[in-house]
């Protein structure tokens, strides 16, 4: 055999020895894809899962309450716990973004999620939902609408009552009605009672009420007040109480007066000041107050961009206004004072609200 056959083979068997030596790779397979990726999709998504379905409430349903509810999305190449982002939207205008919350369960294929959002009652909305895991955002659901509900909401210090839908979120009282305007208060005993579950400690309590006026029977007579649980309102120690004397106060009917104790027994009183009420007219009652500083009340004819009719700021001396438990009325109760002193009868309320917010949009 010839040295040149002799080196071919040689080299041939050591190329052999050198691939058979070498270990083989495996194949890609989808466990090991990642759940998210840095290039999004044509839908702007960066996280590989499935979009929830909406499925309350749609087709222009009109929710008692408004929770949102989906189907849960489903990665789709791992399993994960998955967070949610809801948004509401007003035309192309989101309203309410709820950021990343938790998926928490209703039932084993939902999740739902209750807006901490003030929308106008009656009002057409959209809403969508859409998966979140480690920062990366999966695909929209299509867009359910829905109507706003028509009823209010106490929630934490906010409280939300139009009471133009024939029901209110508070407790009534003695003799009351529902007109296709809002809520009439027929006695002096009858009023509206409101518990905050958290003591609102700076913000507003406003509303809008007529047929209240000075030749209704009453003396000291209240419009709205607020005081520290359920003890005599006249000396609570969180006392606040909007005034219009009626027909029987001495120093004149139709005064408009205001108080308020921030827990320290010191009664701080507004001026008194004699106005003329028309009682087919609205009136905006708003009392306003913030932390250590000063209350200021005010009565707007019309509603609450109005003329102000009357106005009055005082300071607090310091102090905060932080009744625990808080509790709001439409009217008052009967004190010491008797039912003269109560709530001033004849008043058509609606559009109620206390919070620490803008005082939001209602119906008119």
């Amino acid at each position: 055999m010839s040295r040149k056959v002799l080196l071919c083979a040689a080299t041939a068997t050591f190329a052999l020895a050198l691939a058979c030596g070498k270990s083989s790779e495996a194949p890609t397979s989808p466990s090991s894809a990642t759940a998210s990726d840095s290039s999004a999709a044509p839908d702007g998504s960066t996280l590989k899962a499935t979009a929830p379905s909406p499925v309350s409430p749609v087709n222009g349903a009109q929710p008692d309450v408004l929770v949102l509810v989906a189907t849960k999305a489903r990665m789709k190449f791992a399993d994960a716990a998955l967070s949610y982002q809801f948004q509401i939207r007003d035309g192309g205008n989101v309203v309410y973004d709820s950021k990343v919350v938790g998926g928490f369960a209703n039932g084993p294929d939902n999740v739902q999620h209750t807006p901490s959002v003030v929308l106008t009652p009656d009002g057409t909305f959209t809403w969508r939902a859409r998966a979140i895991f480690q920062g990366a955002a999966g695909p929209w659901s299509s867009d359910a609408t829905f109507k706003a509900p028509v009823g209010g909401f106490i929630r934490d210090n906010e409280l939300f009552d139009p009471l133009t839908g024939g029901k209110t979120v508070g407790t009534i009282v003695g003799p009351a009605q529902f007109t296709g305007e809002g809520l009439l208060l027929g006695a002096h005993e009858s009023h509206v009672t409101y518990q905050l579950p958290t003591t609102l400690t700076a913000g507003e309590f406003s509303l809008m009420v007529k047929g209240a006026d000075e030749g209704a029977e009453g003396d000291k007579s209240k419009v709205f007040s607020m005081q520290q649980g359920f003890d005599d309102i006249t000396t609570n120690s969180y006392r606040f109480t909007g005034e219009l004397r009626g027909r029987n106060y001495g120093g004149g009917p139709g005064s408009i007066s205001c108080r308020m104790i921030a827990g320290d027994r010191v009664s701080r009183d507004c001026d008194r000041s004699q106005r003329s009420f028309d009682s087919s007219r609205w009136y905006f009652w708003r009392v306003s107050w913030n932390i250590g500083g000063s209350f200021t009340m005010e009565v707007r004819a019309d509603g609450d961009s109005g003329p102000v009719i009357y106005s009055q700021t005082k300071s607090l001396g310091g102090r905060t206004y932080q009744p625990n438990p808080h509790i709001l009325y439409l009217g008052a109760p009967i004190g010491r004072g008797g039912s003269l002193d109560a709530t001033l009868p004849g008043g058509v309320y609606k559009n109620v609200y206390a919070g620490p917010n803008a005082r939001p949009a209602f119906p008119q």
